[in-house]
């Protein structure tokens, strides 16, 4: 089984991983970001970078999703392969840091590899208010992040309620603005009743249950 983790940057992916890894027993699959060759680079000059970037986390993510397929644990996925191809790119191409061509070649590798692969059986959406990513970013101190731009993150956030308002799968939005999970076992308890729910429950998420929305 395959639970993902979706979100903008700061939004609090890897915390929720670690505590819902730890909660149920899954395995965590996490966002390697410590030892990206291009990251640092990118945020300095986006647009020369830009392309390189992309198509390493395309790399990195297709061969997760592929491993997770073969796998018989359940694994929870700290972001997933959509964001990078329907939210990070799409957005790098709108800023004028990623060429038309860069973006067509890239598009056409991402639709190759998703035509082999299955989408996750549960994604988790954190939703975040601007303000509240900024805060979050600030209070983790990585210098590589200290150069992100507002607009950059706005584009972002832009493009991810967009991708998650069209999303036909299985999906919990979690508004991180209200529900401070990391702080309040009261808060995280409310997301592991609704995953219990789903999976276990009467009354799972879907198109007809409140529960979807958060």
């Amino acid at each position: 089984m395959h639970i993902a983790i979706a979100g903008n940057i700061g939004s609090g992916k890897t915390t929720l991983t670690k505590m819902l890894a730890a909660h149920y027993g899954w395995t965590p699959k996490f966002e390697s970001v410590d030892f990206n060759p291009y990251l640092s680079d990118f945020y300095e000059d986006m647009e020369r970078w830009s392309f390189n970037l992309q198509i390493y986390f395309l790399n990195k993510r297709f061969k997760d999703v592929v491993d997770i397929s073969k796998s018989d644990d359940v694994i929870i996925q700290d972001r997933t392969i959509y964001e990078d191809a329907r939210i990070f790119a799409p957005n790098l191409h709108d800023m004028g840091l990623m060429s038309t061509r860069d973006f067509e070649n890239y598009s056409d590798l991402f639709d190759l590899m998703m035509s082999l692969v299955k989408a996750p059986n549960l994604m988790i959406y954190l939703r975040s208010s601007i303000p509240n990513l900024v805060s979050q970013i600030q209070k983790r101190g990585r210098g590589y992040e200290k150069s992100i731009r507002i607009d950059y993150l706005t584009g972002l956030n832009k493009r991810y309620e967009e991708w998650i308002g069209g999303y036909k799968e299985r999906l919990l939005v979690i508004d991180v603005d209200k529900i401070k999970f990391e702080n309040r076992p009261e808060d995280f308890q409310e997301i592991t009743d609704k995953i219990d729910a789903d999976f276990f429950g009467l009354f799972p998420i879907s198109d007809d249950n409140p529960s979807k929305k958060g």
